[in-house]
């Protein structure tokens, strides 16, 4: 009989319950099924990370806690490293893969979710929602009126779309529904894809000079970080909005605040900031034409559960002899004795 896995857990803010059996019982619906070994890290210390899993087979992880390519370089066994989230910017996936590693994520389960909250920065942002509650609060009733009244309609307006993956067509679909008319901007997707969905593409600069509401759905690396700047906010209309529920560090915060304190562009509505949580004195958290979310875009009463269950199946598929179904450094595969079992995607490259 083989040996058990080892499969190391770093997670943030799971609820103590009193065992760890109770604790990730939705990853061992998964794991018990191989007599996996699960084992806790319960600090975000990286040299008791290390030291929990120099000899793991598998490591479970999530937003928030990052593993760095020291950490990964001490890793003995490890064949899969599983991310509970669509980003895996937490992941030093170029070291993974030198390491011959897999690195999973779950790019599908939480999608409608992080729609709907891009959506719902849009029309609140569009009308005004902030200001309006706040006077009408004060009991200053007959002076909001001239705040929406100075707002063009949303029917007929541009939303532009930076990146055209999953979530980004989820809003798209959504767009049309009030009218919008609807650009993207993504190097790595076919313009067949964008037009299917009724979406016109662009390049970047254009993106920038005809959106009224700019959307980014873009993950965080080397290209795309700070891929908004001082210089983008000058391309872009002054009436613009700009909406970011992917990765805080594609703005460049400080830029961003200039431009929205000197009128370079209208507001913005944030789920995600560079630094997390924003720092107590960051003007982006009492700005009239700012919206803020504490990174929750992606919530609600399936999102934990689905995401939990499905970075534990990557887990066991991986460590099973199998490709996991979202591989996101896939050229690292065949280093690993891993039999492909379903259809390829040739939707985009890797998720990431």
């Amino acid at each position: 009989m083989s040996a058990a896995k080892k499969i190391v857990v770093q997670l943030p803010g799971i609820a103590k319950a009193p065992s760890i059996a109770l604790r990730y019982e939705l990853e061992l619906e998964a794991l018990s099924t191989i007599g996996a070994e699960l084992v806790e890290s319960e600090t975000w210390d990286e040299d008791r990370f290390i030291e929990l899993a120099r000899d793991a087979d598998g490591i479970l992880t999530s937003w928030g806690v990052p593993i760095r390519r020291r950490a990964i370089e001490e890793l003995e066994r490890c064949v899969v490293i599983s991310v509970g989230s669509i980003g895996v910017d937490m992941v030093d996936v170029e070291a993974a893969t030198e390491a011959g590693i897999v690195v999973t994520n779950v790019p599908d389960v939480f999608i409608e979710e992080v729609a709907d909250h891009t959506l719902m920065f849009l029309l609140t942002l569009n009308k005004r929602l902030k200001t309006l509650m706040r006077l009408s609060e004060e009991g200053r009733w007959y002076e909001v009126r001239p705040v929406p009244s100075a707002v063009p309609r949303l029917w007929g307006q541009t939303l532009g779309l930076l990146g055209f993956g999953n979530v980004a067509t989820a809003v798209a679909r959504r767009a049309k529904a009030f009218g919008l008319h609807t650009l993207a901007c993504d190097p790595y997707v076919s313009e067949l894809k964008m037009t299917t969905e009724g979406v016109e593409p662009v390049e970047f600069p254009e993106l920038l000079e005809r959106s009224d509401y700019l959307s980014l759905h873009a993950p965080n690396n080397s290209e795309t970080h700070h891929i908004l700047g001082a210089v983008e906010f000058k391309a872009m209309k002054s009436t613009a909005v700009l909406i970011n529920t992917s990765r805080g560090p594609l703005v460049d915060e400080a830029a961003l605040i200039r431009a929205l304190e000197n009128g370079e562009i209208a507001g913005a509505g944030l789920d995600v900031t560079e630094t997390e949580p924003p720092d107590k004195d960051n003007p982006l958290r009492t700005m009239e034409n700012v919206l803020l979310t504490p990174h929750t875009a992606s919530a609600s009463t399936r999102m934990r559960k689905a995401t939990r269950r499905r970075a534990a199946r990557e887990v066991v598929l991986t460590l099973g002899g199998r490709w996991p179904l979202s591989c996101v450094n896939p050229h690292v595969v065949p280093r690993n004795p891993l039999r492909r079992w379903q259809p390829y995607s040739m939707d985009r490259g890797p998720n990431r």
